[in-house]
């Protein structure tokens, strides 16, 4: 996609009411109503709540939950491993390199052993994309993103010789991100073949959602998207059967401080 993801959420995104820069610290549950409070001390109401943030956010406990989530559930978030891997993209004025989907060489260590994407195969713009996985994905992050393009043009250097410097270039860094903390999520050796289960339990009126709670596709973008779907019609399915109060449904006596449902 020449655009990215954009294209996907803006569509899903139409006519859904969407607060940015509403940082969640503290979850409170209970009395038939689920209250969020926000950085700036703000509170927000609602029936339920659909917890997505990245599984290190939760691993890290940056959002408090009153009371407490149940052992089986706090046990299930801390077993399941959390990866990191970033991308330096780099965007030339011409394109020097073949047509193939992935450039990269095998090395005996992770600093020298990424791999390029070629995006100008699937979108037409002259850019490849570095990835840095193993340790590497976290020393990148120390670097200046200056220092980091540097390292990724001496390591395409080797491959082909006469690669041009380029004209622009980004960095991620997914682990020290405090919106994320870490890339994606992986099974732990020696963990319970239930923790998917118990990551995805509902507990009372919170719900869970996120690539981390997908059975079959956990590290992936559709992973995150179909679980975020089964966690909507759990929580639909929980109203309708009577298993939640439907008393603030209707009621709205403050539109933007209390609603039906929170998505996290």
């Amino acid at each position: 996609m020449v655009e990215g993801y954009y294209p996907v959420v803006k569509a899903l995104a139409k006519d859904v009411d969407i607060c940015l820069n509403h940082r969640v610290t503290k979850i409170s549950s209970g009395c038939s109503k689920v209250e969020l409070t926000l950085e700036d001390g703000r509170n927000l109401i609602a029936d339920a709540a659909i917890i997505t943030v990245p599984h290190g956010v939760l691993k890290a406990e940056l959002i408090e939950f009153e009371p407490k989530l149940p052992k089986w559930k706090a046990d299930a978030i801390s077993d399941l491993g959390v990866g990191n891997e970033n991308k330096i993209a780099l965007l030339f004025d011409t394109v020097f390199w073949p047509n193939v989907e992935f450039l990269g060489v095998v090395a005996p260590t992770s600093y020298a052993c990424g791999y390029f994407l070629n995006l100008h195969k699937a979108t037409g713009n002259p850019v490849l994309v570095y990835m840095a996985a193993g340790t590497f994905a976290d020393d990148i992050e120390k670097f200046s993103d200056e220092a980091a393009a540097d390292f990724v043009m001496s390591q395409l250097k080797k491959m082909l010789p006469d690669a041009t410097e380029p004209v622009q270039y980004l960095v991620s860094r997914w682990g020290s991100d405090p919106n994320s903390l870490g890339s994606y999520t992986y099974d732990l050796v020696g963990k319970p073949a239930d923790l998917y289960e118990r990551l995805k339990a509902p507990v009372g009126s919170l719900f869970f959602g996120g690539e981390a709670v997908s059975t079959d596709h956990s590290g992936s973008v559709h992973g995150a998207y179909s679980a975020g779907l089964q966690a909507a019609e759990d929580c639909r399915s929980s109203f309708l059967q009577g298993k939640m109060p439907l008393n603030q449904w209707f009621l709205s006596k403050s539109p933007e401080c209390e609603r039906a449902l929170f998505v996290i």
